[in-house]
């Protein structure tokens, strides 16, 4: 496993050093943010091994970076629209793996996209109003591993 930090105006190397301090059995990779305010702002996991990333130019060098610097070879998951990218996977012990992804309303070409995902449970959810001052949906998470009683 591994951590990509995005650096940009919000994220600075000495960030993504202290993560690397705090997290010193995994990789940390650094990869330059060209557009936009963090890189979860057009690049995702969408499931284990899946990266959903946005098509502008930016998004896909970011993404080509990403690949050259990691030994894993990663799913890519395009979707026209950067901002559609920002997406929240969850394994959920009574549902299964879960996506959270855009609406049809909002972004209509890559919410098709996201019907290709077979395999999931796929939970349109509007972001039209985060997506004013640039949120995304994992804005507004913030996911727990809890153990499950046995």
């Amino acid at each position: 496993s591994s951590f990509f930090v995005g650096l940009s105006k919000r994220t600075n190397q000495r960030g993504a050093e202290i993560l690397a301090d705090v997290f010193k059995d995994y990789a940390v990779s650094t990869v330059p943010v060209l557009e936009g305010l963090h890189l979860k702002s057009f690049c995702t996991m969408g499931g284990p091994g899946l990266i959903v990333v946005g098509s502008s130019e930016p998004a896909q060098k970011t993404l080509k970076i990403m690949q050259q610097m990691s030994d894993h070879r990663y799913d890519k998951l395009t979707v026209p629209d950067d901002f559609a990218a920002n997406c929240v996977y969850m394994n959920l012990p009574d549902k299964g793996h879960v996506l959270l992804h855009c609406t049809t309303e909002q972004y209509p070409e890559s919410a098709k996209v996201f019907e290709k995902l077979k395999d999931r449970m796929l939970i349109p959810v509007s972001n039209a109003e985060k997506v004013k001052v640039d949120g995304g949906l994992t804005c507004c998470s913030v996911l727990i591993n809890k153990k499950a009683n046995i």
